[in-house]
């Protein structure tokens, strides 16, 4: 074989293996986050990758997407357990590449190990593959000698939620990405941190990954760091009360509907999405007008589908998984239809909600409360949270999903306004109620002057 034939079989190669990495980041299996993963569990798992790795060695480099804020028992940072023991099979040559998601744990164990990371830039998650091509350009670059990643880390001591779709963090992304491929920047990140997981290094942090100049990229880090501190009060979204909420849907006169985000209890950072406090208000108040979806009451969806469509029966309605879930409900509701298995689209990937039953508080569309009930616990993504059953969201005088922002690309189309409600539940948005014992530093909010204290 030529040169060039080598050359082209290898380029072939790359290419191949790019997208087979970009389906991955897309399409890998993933649990609904909930409470620590099982000691067992976790081991199992890392048991399977690592038996994996041993059958491929010797390898040169190891990609892995992986969330990044898994807690086991045990193993309160999981993720850089796993790292760890990856880098002891392949030793200290092998390039391990990290792809992970916005609101991992940045711990130093992480950063220590592997050569080079990865974060997705955007909430939501709309960039996945972007980062996953990103991160394979660098491993590809290393493997030829063209660059030498180093990295350095900047602990911001910020705790919070943070869309991206919202001024002044827009812009501050795109700045990230706009010093990438210049003066030996290979990449820019910014960890958000999961600020429920109750772990020493939980919240924000900025990680830069340079070439060779490590002395460049804690200067950046630095720089960018002390940045987001002074935007800190800005960019998290302005959240309401459920009163307020009810407020801004009873006096809604536009022509498309209110999107509301039903923010603690969302799916994707563990909560039940079962709570009835909105829903309790909006009975209350009599409001009506209203979808709210996807709501996990599995009783409730198999009554419905037993009942059938047309059937008007009693029911009780969420709030039975705890305390953050509220008083279930306890109403007279008709059945207005049902869907089988249904999928909703995220970006390129999908999300199960399984079988949906569309219950409706009330008879006239304007005075009627509809509930998409589910079986499936998931966070609403997109339109088909509420559609797949029948429910008409263009006449809705407001539609609200549980989720926290995921929502948002899907849904700002049918919009001219979202709204972000802090309504109680599992993940309470005043960071400075949120249960922390283990945090290993003073963060913001709940220390005024984080970097005052030891």
């Amino acid at each position: 074989m030529t040169a060039t034939n080598r050359q082209h079989a290898a380029t072939v190669e790359r290419r191949a293996a790019t997208e087979a990495y970009r389906e991955a980041a897309d399409y890998a299996p993933a649990a609904a986050p909930a409470g620590d993963t099982t000691r067992s569990t976790y081991e199992d798992l890392r048991r399977e990758v690592l038996d994996g790795l041993r059958a491929a060695m010797p390898v040169d480099a190891v990609l892995l997407n992986l969330h990044g804020a898994m807690i086991a028992e045990g193993y309160p940072d999981a993720e850089g357990d796993l790292l760890a023991r990856v880098r002891e099979v392949v030793g200290p040559k092998a390039i391990i590449a990290v792809e992970l998601d916005l609101h991992c744990h940045l711990t130093r164990l992480k950063v220590s190990t592997v050569d080079v990371i990865v974060i997705y830039k955007q909430y939501p998650h709309d960039d996945v593959s972007d980062r996953a091509t990103e991160l394979f350009a660098i491993v590809e670059a290393t493997l030829e000698g063209r660059v030498k990643p180093v990295m350095a880390m900047h602990d911001c001591r910020i705790l919070g939620i943070f869309p991206t779709t919202r001024e002044p963090l827009r812009g501050f992304v795109s700045r990230m990405q706009a010093l990438e491929g210049r003066g030996g920047i290979l990449s820019v990140s910014l960890a958000h941190g999961f600020p429920w997981g109750d772990v020493p290094e939980v919240g924000m942090r900025v990680l830069v990954v340079a070439d060779r100049d490590a002395a460049t990229a804690t200067m950046l880090a630095t720089q960018l760091g002390r940045e987001i501190w002074a935007l800190r009060a800005d960019i998290a979204p302005p959240f309401i009360s459920v009163e307020e909420a009810v407020d801004r849907i009873a006096n809604h006169r536009g022509k498309k509907p209110l999107v509301l985000a039903d923010t603690a209890d969302n799916p994707g950072l563990g909560a039940a999405g079962d709570s009835t406090f909105l829903l309790r208000r909006l009975i209350a108040r009599k409001v009506g007008g209203v979808a709210i979806a996807p709501l996990w009451d599995p009783v409730a969806t198999s009554l419905a589908f037993e009942a059938g469509v047309g059937a008007r029966l009693k029911m009780r309605l969420g709030g039975k998984l705890g305390l953050a879930s509220g008083d279930p409900i306890d109403a007279t509701v008709t059945v207005k239809g049902t869907a089988r298995d249904v999928v909703q689209p995220f970006g390129r990937a999908s999300a199960a909600l399984g079988n949906m039953a569309w219950l409706r508080l009330g008879d006239r569309d304007e005075e009627a409360i509809d509930i998409v009930v589910n079986d499936h616990r998931e966070q609403g993504f997109s339109p088909p949270c509420f559609t797949a059953t029948g429910v008409d969201v263009a006449s809705r005088r407001a539609l609200i999903v549980k989720s926290t922002q995921h929502f948002y690309n899907a849904f700002r189309p049918l919009t001219d306004e979202i709204l972000y409600v802090a309504a109680p539940g599992t993940g309470p948005m005043d960071m400075r109620n949120v249960a922390l014992k283990n945090a290993s530093r003073p963060l913001w909010p709940r220390v005024a002057d984080p970097f005052a204290q030891p």
